[in-house]
């Protein structure tokens, strides 16, 4: 070289920093930013991942509820089909291989239908809540009643008037012995749906009389008031 200046030798694969030729652009691998707010133009890898975990679990859990609940989530006749195919597949890495194309097919469904399977689970997991809550209340209210004799049946009288005294009485005493003498919980249990069948009945009632009659309303409410009937002549047989 001229100057006595020496050049080594390139290494395979590798580009100059100072090469004339440009850099090829990969928009898959650079985002990009905004230039009024500088925030990034797209998802980041890790973001994406997070949205497809989510997918995944909801999917999971479409998989395990009952046929009865997965009937009232607004699903996709397709992804129902897949829903119904992943849980008939149960060995568990053919599973899991299931569960992953099942996300693969719910990630390509719009935002709308998604929420919409969200909400609806989240519905169910409140109704279970409450049916939880509810079935405790019950539980507590049978101890109380086995253990509080007939002060705890009386105020429960006071609340609920179309107990069977003597009955309830009979079932909380026939429990505390069972209790007592380690014997197969029969009354305990028969208690129990008493109680349940009891408070159950009566909310029945309650929301039955929350419903308006289906013959309240009038004429004049319905607008037929407003309408030019012709005028019947009193019934002749002769015609």
């Amino acid at each position: 070289m001229e100057n006595g200046e020496s050049v080594k030798a390139p290494v395979p694969g590798l580009r100059s920093i100072h090469s004339p030729f440009p850099i090829p652009y990969s928009p898959k691998k650079m985002r990009g930013r905004d230039d009024d707010t500088g925030d990034f133009l797209g998802p980041s890898r890790s973001q994406k991942r997070r949205e497809a975990l989510a997918v995944f679990d909801l999917g999971e859990k479409l998989v395990a509820l009952t046929e009865a609940q997965l009937a009232k989530v607004p699903l996709p006749e397709s992804l129902r089909e897949l829903v119904r195919e992943s849980k008939r597949i149960t060995a568990p890495v053919a599973h899991k291989r299931q569960l992953q194309f099942l996300a693969k097919h719910m990630r390509r469904e719009d935002d709308e239908t998604l929420d919409a399977i969200k909400r609806s689970l989240e519905h169910d997991r409140a109704d279970a809540r409450r049916e939880t809550a509810h079935l405790h209340r019950l539980e507590a209210l049978r101890d109380k009643l086995i253990d509080g004799g007939d002060a705890a049946l009386a105020e429960l009288i006071d609340d609920h008037p179309l107990a069977d005294r003597q009955h309830l009485r009979q079932l909380a005493r026939n429990a505390k012995e069972e209790r007592l003498h380690n014997k197969p919980l029969h009354a305990y249990r028969e208690l129990f749906r008493e109680l349940k069948q009891l408070l159950d009945g009566e909310h029945a009632d309650l929301d039955a009389e929350e419903e308006p009659p289906l013959e309240e309303a009038s004429l004049h409410d319905s607008g037929l008031d407003e309408l030019d009937l012709p005028e019947i002549d009193e019934f002749d047989p002769e015609r």
